[in-house]
């Protein structure tokens, strides 16, 4: 099998890229949630041509990669870290209006994370081991927004860690982006909810300042919200995550793609040529937003 076949079939999206063969119906979305398979392995290098978009595969493969024997039980989901959040039921979420701190708009950087660190605006700061700020190139085209920090983002005060941030650091590579250089990733929340609930409207309201000020000192080309929650954060929104996905939405005049948190991604393999497609949309948001800027291909910190 070719490098670039070899590849994408271990980052799970094997059947969208490889030769027409047999695979099982995929589980309908809803169904996703209640089955958990194992993770994948994860490639230690990016496909050598990404330019083709992924089409959904015509026949199913007679022996699916995901497929597990009959004597191997998937491992429990807690084997995948934290996995709070599920991406296919739609929440609902009342508006609250809190107070806004006049000078967050004004706060560099460095101030910035100093007000985060030392946040006392919602009661999720007396539970938490470290704020979660933000990490990656704080100049980059790519921003993604994830949803809260989980118990291993607490721990380690960085978004996105332990085996989904590897399927997530994985798919941007598939990109040729990576968090240390090209992309910048935050969370909607900055502190962990107890138990990895989703968070309170109203401590979505006290935070959501902060993001604010991040994509303004950003000033990102496309967004990619990772999550319902994230997405419905952003866009004020009740929508389900299905009829989010494949549009172009906009937060602060910034072009927003909406896919899946990698956590849900780790339990419903079926959905992660879903979520290839979706960058693919971003990348070529991203594109059309460089070619309307007259920007040349690669002149700016894209990546693809």
């Amino acid at each position: 099998m070719a490098l670039d076949e070899s590849l994408v079939e271990e980052l799970g999206i094997g059947p969208v890229w490889v030769r027409r063969q047999a695979v099982p119906a995929a589980p309908r979305e809803t169904d996703a949630v209640a089955s958990a398979p194992a993770a994948p392995a994860m490639p230690s290098a990016a496909p050598a041509d990404m330019s083709r978009e992924p089409a959904p595969p015509d026949a199913a493969r007679s022996e699916a990669p995901q497929a597990a024997s009959g004597d191997t039980e998937a491992p429990p989901l807690d084997a995948y870290d934290d996995l709070p959040w599920t991406d296919d039921v739609p929440a609902h979420v009342e508006p609250v209006v809190v107070d806004t701190p006049s000078d967050v708009h004004t706060l560099d950087w460095n101030a910035l994370a100093e007000r985060v660190a030392n946040c006392e605006r919602c009661r999720l700061c007396e539970r938490r081991t470290n704020t979660v700020f933000g990490v990656g190139d704080r100049e980059a085209d790519w921003m993604l927004i994830g949803e809260a920090p989980g118990e291993n983002e607490d721990k380690q005060g960085e978004p996105f860690v332990g085996q989904a941030g590897k399927l997530l650091d994985n798919m941007l590579r598939a990109l040729t982006l990576s968090r240390q250089s090209n992309v910048y990733i935050a969370n909607v929340i900055k502190c962990r909810p107890p138990g990895n609930r989703n968070p309170e409207p109203d401590e979505v309201a006290r935070c959501e300042p902060y993001l604010q000020r991040q994509v303004e000192l950003v000033k990102p080309k496309v967004i990619v919200a990772m999550g319902r929650f994230a997405a419905q954060s952003l866009l004020k929104n009740e929508a389900s995550i299905a009829s989010m996905r494949g549009r172009v939405h906009e937060y602060r005049g910034v072009p927003v793609i909406v896919t899946y948190h990698p956590a849900y991604l780790l339990r419903s393999l079926q959905d992660k040529s879903k979520a290839w497609a979706d960058l693919c949309l971003a990348r070529n948001t991203y594109r059309d937003a460089l070619a309307a800027l007259g920007v040349e291909q690669g002149a700016e910190k894209g990546g693809v």
